[in-house]
């Protein structure tokens, strides 16, 4: 599992790009590049380098809702294994600092 980076060294929010690149590889190979692909279309329809903080469970359902008929079974199960990875890895924590010197 890959930590979240020092958002202090940042000096810039944390795009849900760069946890989803380090999300990607911890899954089995054969899932990697179908949940990337699905992944980054979550980004797109958050309007592109978005923040991570800009996906939330609403805005994820939403998402999954404008998907074919077949897949947002698949992508709710997806995202739910994104959010505790994020949960987890200290992503969404990264994300939120509180009491950052100034």
């Amino acid at each position: 599992m890959s930590a979240a980076p020092n958002l202090a060294s940042l000096n810039q929010p944390l795009l849900l790009a760069q946890a989803i690149h380090a999300f990607v590889p911890a899954l089995p190979a054969a899932r990697r590049r179908h949940a990337e692909a699905s992944l980054l279309g979550l980004d797109r329809y958050l309007g592109g380098a978005a923040p991570l903080l800009a996906y939330t469970r609403l805005t994820g359902e939403a998402w999954a809702r404008t998907l074919p008929e077949a897949q947002p079974a698949e992508a709710r199960a997806l995202l739910g294994e994104f959010r505790t990875f994020l949960r987890d890895g200290g992503w969404l924590d990264a994300a939120r600092p509180v009491n950052q010197f100034d």
